[in-house]
């Protein structure tokens, strides 16, 4: 700061294979180097950056940034993720050292957030986090819906039937493949389950980017809509997530989809100007992810207030594990007023049972209403489909325990 004092700030995210670059001949471990090589871009940038805000820092080395991993070939949705490690921590240490909570520092605009679009301080004082948030639990391609023939076995809900049964969920996305026979037959199976599971239940469909044009997800709702063994599942889906490949996503008009169904970016929204961009192509809406930016939602976020007209941003995750990353994230779109996000790191991974039960006792401590012990292990609470977020409002960025760094290893630049 510029009174000479230093501070220290945390953040976490996974190293996420086959979603920032979902090209098939790359291997997993060409798919974590590559986020690696952006982390330590980012990083060799930031510290070669003189005074700025918080915001400045990041915004002064964003296309530098895109520039230089897309000469190593990576796009800018790969690009982006330095930054969005980095911007977390740096805020997190700022708020530390001003003795504010991320939802204060937020409010204040701390960091110092511009935009040319709209009155970016108005936007910043009129938001408000909630007390809960509804956990929008992800239904995938090969999730066992009433019986799973390889049962895990580790205590935790396994199949959608069970899911429904233990956390009390009435917000659900479902993936479809894209092969209209085989998705309507799989949504029909769902939807019964939902019928007499879970009262009022509302859906968001993701297309994952399984098409490359308008016609093949008409013909996803036209199947849809005319089956009636679908019509409460129908009338339950509130938008459809990124259905139309990243590659010519923003090339297609889908203004005809979004006045079916509201249609959303997701994987396309990879530059800062890209929802803007889609909003003239009939995009109805934008999602937040961490790993994409925490400035990229809260501009985002302020546009669809400026914009008004119901532009809207959903909340997604990319298996946000328990602890500093599902919280950070939590802390976030419950800020910019996002009602239910998509929750499954929970589901796919179990708790903390990975790292040391000295920390997933802090964990517990330091924030009780997010945390309870079930079978050995430190696991997310979800209660009647809602996640509570009281203790997350504390000086920093929405944690009150810090990891246990002991056996990690650090990461090198070059």
């Amino acid at each position: 700061l510029a009174d000479g004092r230093e501070g220290w700030g945390l953040s976490a995210e996974v190293l996420a294979p086959k979603w920032f670059d979902k090209n098939l001949d790359l291997s997993n471990e060409d798919n974590f180097n590559q986020l690696r090589h952006a982390l330590t871009t980012a990083s060799g940038l930031y510290r070669a950056t003189g005074p700025k805000t918080a915001f400045g820092l990041f915004r002064s080395n964003y296309d530098e940034q895109v520039r230089i991993c897309g000469e190593r070939g990576d796009n800018s949705l790969v690009a982006c993720y330095g930054p969005a490690v980095l911007d977390r921590a740096i805020l997190d240490a700022l708020c530390r050292l001003q003795g504010v909570s991320f939802y204060t520092a937020i409010q204040g605009n701390l960091p110092g957030i511009e935009s040319d679009e709209f009155h970016m301080d108005r936007f910043l004082k009129s938001l408000r986090p909630a007390a809960t948030i509804h956990a929008r639990h992800t239904v995938g391609m090969v999730d066992p819906i009433r019986e799973n023939p390889e049962p895990v076995g580790d205590g935790l809900p396994e199949t959608l039937q069970d899911v429904i049964a233990a956390y009390g969920h009435r917000y659900f996305k479902i993936k479809v493949c894209g092969d209209l026979d085989e998705d309507v037959a799989r949504l029909v199976e769902i939807a019964d389950v939902l019928d007499e599971g879970a009262d009022d239940y509302i859906i968001s469909l993701d297309g994952n980017e399984q098409y490359n044009d308008v016609a093949g997800v008409a013909a996803l709702l036209d199947g849809i809509e005319g089956d009636k063994r679908l019509a409460r599942f129908n009338q339950s889906i509130l938008f459809v997530e990124q259905p139309i490949s990243r590659a010519v996503a923003l090339d297609v008009d889908v203004s005809t989809l979004s006045a079916r169904k509201p249609v959303i970016l997701d994987e396309s929204d990879g530059f800062l100007g890209a929802f803007p961009k889609g909003r003239e192509l009939g995009y109805r809406g934008v999602s937040s992810k961490t790993c994409k930016g925490l400035y990229k939602s809260i501009l985002n976020r302020g546009r669809c207030a400026h914009w008004g007209d119901g532009y809207f941003m959903s909340a997604e995750d990319l298996t946000t594990q328990a602890g500093l990353a599902v919280q950070q994230d939590l802390a976030l779109v419950n800020l910019l007023g996002i009602t239910h996000v998509e929750r499954n790191g929970h589901h796919y991974v179990n708790g903390l049972a990975g790292v040391p039960e000295a920390e997933q006792t802090a964990f517990r401590t330091a924030h009780p209403d997010m945390y309870h012990q079930a079978d050995g292990v430190t696991r997310l609470t979800i209660k009647d489909g809602q996640i509570a977020l009281g203790s997350l409002d504390a000086v920093g960025y929405a944690y009150g325990a810090e990891p246990d760094f002991s056996p990690m290893r650090e990461l090198h630049h070059g």
